[in-house]
């Protein structure tokens, strides 16, 4: 079974709690603080696996996490950073934010790496907040917390040219003559319900990746038939091969089917029907179709495209079609590729000038609610029964400009702050 999509859950590691600690030993009744810093939680990294073909191993594991950063120690210890966790994927899968869409990364190189989330910061030990009039310090820094997101990934072949075109017009058959792949072929339609790549190494010929793309039909770009999942499969090609049945055999019209195919292209991206094609009218070898080829070839004349009259079953014309192929491939440019555009997820650092202030005031009955990512983070790194803690908490409204933008909204002495579940009340 081919797997070409799947949407699984990422969390990278939360940093450690940096500890709080003081010298206790025999002949140093007042030793200072020893509180070590923590650990960084580990990376959510994936890298491309050249041994993977498909997205097949995340369609039972869903859920990755990667590991926390180990808590500060006594004695200045520091804690042990937590392992990244690497997620191996196969070459050609594309990386997006689930509730955003927006394209994170694009892993086309073999053994390619990219952290897509990164690790919470350890926190900082007591022993770091140790000033000449701040000796003893009671708290200590928490870590950071990890990222998490949902993501999709998509697997786009990585093929040079792809043949396209409507069910049951021979495009596996065509594959199967010019390359060493091995799809299952049968006469009946939508045959191929996975995409199968072949090297074409003929001689003479440079070799190149061709893809058949399962048969599309009309409404592919809605969905209909998994139009959506093999439409994908085209977007990195640098030539479409399309393969039409200029047989007539079974009532189609070549023209109607090149036209119908294109406007599904069109629909779905506009960038794909602007791809160089090239005709191969298959089944040719069938009494009768000379007189369909003869009026198809004037057609698509008019409209400047190549037509090559073939047979897949007894190999007639593939060579030629190769050739041509081949040479306009050396002059097409290579299908840009999205790079990597990871940033960092919004979560509070006090140290960083974030975008968002991280944190709301509003007003309820009279009081004045703080509330935010903020406030969670520094409840978490201040000891609210410990007077030199109260008073670093004091020093970081100020600095984040709480205190500045209370007074602007009309704060005076004795009015009530809540912050979660601790109220005090405001003194300028």
């Amino acid at each position: 079974m081919f797997i070409d999509t799947a949407k699984i859950y990422i969390e990278s590691g939360d940093g450690g709690d940096g500890a709080v600690s003081f010298r206790r030993e025999k002949y140093v009744p007042r030793g200072g603080p020893d509180g070590g810093d923590a650990g960084k939680g580990g990376d959510i990294v994936f890298v491309v696996d050249p041994n993977m073909r498909t997205l097949m191993d995340f369609k039972y594991k869903r859920r990755h996490i990667a590991q926390r950063g180990e808590n500060g120690g006594t004695n200045n210890c520091f804690g042990k950073s937590g392992e990244d966790l690497v997620i191996k994927v196969p070459s050609g899968t594309l990386i997006k934010d689930e509730e955003t869409k927006k394209i994170i990364a694009d892993l086309t190189e073999e053994n390619q790496r990219v952290i897509i989330a990164k690790g919470g910061r350890g926190g900082k030990g007591n022993a770091r907040f140790a000033t000449p009039t701040r000796q003893a310090p009671n708290f200590a820094e928490p870590g950071q917390k990890g990222e998490e997101r949902f993501v999709i990934l998509e697997l786009k072949l990585l093929a040079d040219v792809g043949l396209i075109g409507f069910p049951n017009v021979g495009k596996s058959t065509i594959l199967s003559m010019v390359t060493a792949a091995k799809p299952k072929i049968a006469d009946y339609h939508f045959t191929t319900l996975s995409p199968n790549l072949g090297v074409v190494d003929v001689p003479g010929i440079k070799s190149f990746v061709l893809a058949d793309i399962p048969g599309l039909i009309e409404g592919a770009h809605e969905g209909i038939g998994l139009g959506h999942e093999f439409l994908r499969h085209i977007e990195r090609t640098k030539i479409l091969i399309h393969v039409v049945d200029i047989s007539g055999i079974e009532g189609r019209n070549p023209i109607e089917d090149f036209d119908k195919i294109n406007e599904e292209l069109k629909l779905y991206d506009i960038d794909l029907s602007s791809k160089l094609q090239v005709v191969a009218a298959n089944k040719s070898d069938i009494p009768g179709s000379d007189a369909n080829y003869e009026l198809f070839e004037k057609e698509m004349g008019k409209r400047g495209i190549k037509v090559f009259k073939v047979s897949a079953a007894t190999n007639k014309g593939l060579r030629e079609l190769l050739l041509y192929v081949s040479d306009m491939l050396g002059k097409i440019p290579d299908v840009p590729k999205f790079v990597n555009v990871t940033e960092e997820e919004g979560y509070f650092n006090l140290e960083k000038n974030n975008d968002t202030k991280g944190y709301e005031i509003s007003m309820d009955d009279g009081v004045y609610v703080i509330t935010g990512p903020f406030v969670d983070w520094v409840f978490r790194r201040i000891n609210i029964h410990d007077n030199e803690s109260l008073r670093y908490f004091q020093k970081i409204l100020r600095s984040k400009g709480i205190i500045e933008e209370l007074k602007g909204m009309g704060i005076t002495d004795g009015d009530t702050v809540r912050m979660n579940d601790f109220e005090f009340d405001f003194i300028e």
